[in-house]
This record gives C-alpha cells, structure tokens and sequence, in this order.
C-alpha cells in the first residue's frame, strides 16, 4: 500500500509539473490558457489520489461521533444503577398520575428499585384495570402512589386535591391525552382543560402576590420556586402507529393529524417548562417513534424499554435540579 501510494505521488508531479513548467514558457503570451490548464490537471489529479486517502465523508462522520461524544460527556447523563436510583429517591413520596402510559411508567420505576421477587408482586397489582395502586419500599422508605386519571379534569381535581389537604408530593408525574382523543376528539377542548391544569399547578408553587398581574415576573419566580417545590413531570403522549390500533374507533379518531393537535395544545398551554410552564417534559413522543413499530404490538403501547428510557430522562433531571453527585 505504502509502495501504491508513493508511485501515485510521483505519477501525479510528474502530471502536474511538466506540463505546468512547459507552459510557463508560454506564461506572457496566454495566462488564461496556463491557469486553466492548471486546474483542469490539479483536479485529475485529485481523482486518481482519492482512493489512497480516507474520503471526506469519512472524517465529517468521525468528527460528528466524536462530538457527539463529548457532549454525552459534558452533559453527565447516565444510566442510573439500582443502589444509585434508590439513593436518589430515599424518603421520598412518588405521586404518578395519568392513563395506561403512566401505569407503564411505574413499572419501569419500580424496575430500578425492586428485585425480581418484588416485581412479580407488583404486576398482578398494578395492573388491575383502571384502578389506583399504593406500594412502600421499605429499604429506601420510598412511599409511590399511582392514580388512575385518563382525563386531564381528572388531574386538576387531584392537584385541588393536595391543595386542600396542604401535602405535596416530593415528586408529581402526570400524563393525559389519549382518553379525550378517543372519546371526544377536540383538540381545543384539551387545550382549555390544560390550562385549568396548568393554572391550579402554578398556584401551588410558592410564588409571592407581590408581583400582582405581571404574568412575565411570575413565571420567571416559578422557575426557581419549582427547585423547592414538588418536583413536576409530563408525560407526553406516546407516537401513534395508526394501522395497528385495535379497534376501528381508535383507527379513524386517532389519526397522525389529530394527534398532532393535541400536541400542539400541550406546547400552546404553557404547561412545559420550555414554554414558561411548571412541567419538565418526559418525551414519550420521541421515545417511541425512534423505537417504531417493532417496540409496539397494539400501535399505542410500547415495551418496557421506552419507558425505562423515560425514566432515566426523569431522574437524570432530579439529579441537576438537587444538585446531588451520585
């Protein structure tokens, strides 16, 4: 190789300089025939040497990995081992609240704080249809609560709930979506029950009356009162693989466009911390697509995988919020 390379080399001055030093005689007669010349022979010769030299594809990929590497770095995420989950949730009182995708969401939790023995227990529990389920892990006094809510109204009334009774999860997580898309199919009906939503969460972040009616000041309170405050998750909506939904129902109101309304309601509510909102978004939406079909059998839920991902989005985001070094 070395030997095909050096041969190349010289193949590629002699090219490129005879004729070159040949024309330079005729230089004060025609520089545009020289110039030109020039070119047309540095490109051959560019040509025949591309294969001895890595392609520029090559080094841009090598580049990208490699930035990408470093910014997976820089930004310190990390797949959470157990000991480590169990350290950052000790104590603590875990509130999830939403439809089947919430209920999914425990599950992954509870994978990263049980054994195998304590989540055999936890299946035939969990899953009793639409009903609420209550567990305490002793070893880390880790207290959660799931709620069976599929209709964002239904969240709203829990969060008056914890209100009234002045206790407050040290973590709330809390998804609603699909219900309303099956069963009423108005878009903008979810965007004004997420407002409601929005508005009784904002009341329960400690932010002073003083600054009255300036909505601008409020939210930039809320951000930092949140530190303090219930820890505040979104679930988002699971991709929607229409073909494969199981009724015909949900095949004709469950479409790509109408989901694509609803999400638009939930950016356009202010609910998401990006939009000035209370909720760090777990992004389920992309989860699941970048899954696709092979991660789903029924087009709306999705193997364990994609929730666990969820997951570890979500305590990653503990770990900046409290400032804690695992």
């Amino acid at each position: 190789m070395l030997g095909a390379v050096q041969l190349g080399l010289l193949a590629a001055c002699v090219v490129l300089f005879v004729p070159m030093g040949m024309a330079g005689w005729h230089l004060s007669r025609n520089k545009v025939l020289f110039f030109s010349g020039a070119l047309f022979i540095t490109l051959a010769v560019g040509v025949h040497l591309t294969p001895y030299f890595p392609s520029v594809s090559d080094f841009v990929t090598s580049v990208s990995s490699s930035s990408e590497s470093g910014s997976v770095e820089s930004c310190e995420f990390q797949k959470l081992k157990r000991h480590d989950v169990s350290v950052l949730l000790n104590g603590s009182w875990v509130v999830v609240a939403g439809d089947s995708q919430a209920r999914i969401f425990v599950l992954s939790l509870l994978g990263l704080v049980l054994d195998s023995e304590g989540m055999e227990s936890v299946r035939g529990s969990l899953f009793k249809r639409h009903s609420d389920y209550h567990t305490v892990v002793d070893e880390i006094g880790m207290k959660l609560d799931f709620i069976w809510a599929p209709y964002v109204n239904n969240l709203t009334n829990l969060v008056v709930g914890f209100k009234r009774n002045r206790v407050y999860p040290d973590l709330l997580v809390m998804g609603s979506g699909l219900w309303h898309m099956l069963h009423f199919t108005n878009a903008s009906d979810y965007g004004v029950d997420l407002g409601v939503l929005r508005s009784s969460v904002m009341s329960l972040l400690p932010v002073s009356s003083e600054f009255g009616n300036d909505e601008a000041v409020a939210v930039a309170v809320a951000s930092v009162a949140v530190r303090s405050s219930p820890h505040l998750f979104w679930l988002g909506m699971p991709s929607l693989v229409n073909s494969m939904l199981n009724t015909a129902a949900k095949r004709e109101r469950m479409t790509d466009i109408v989901w694509g309304e609803y999400e638009r309601e939930v950016q356009g509510s202010g609910m998401l911390r990006q939009f000035g909102g209370p909720f760090q978004l777990l992004d389920i939406g992309s989860l699941s697509w970048n899954c696709g079909i092979r991660c789903t059998d029924d087009g709306m839920h999705y193997d364990g995988v994609v929730y666990e991902a969820g997951v570890h989005v979500m305590l990653n985001a503990l770990l900046i919020e409290s400032h804690q070094k695992l």
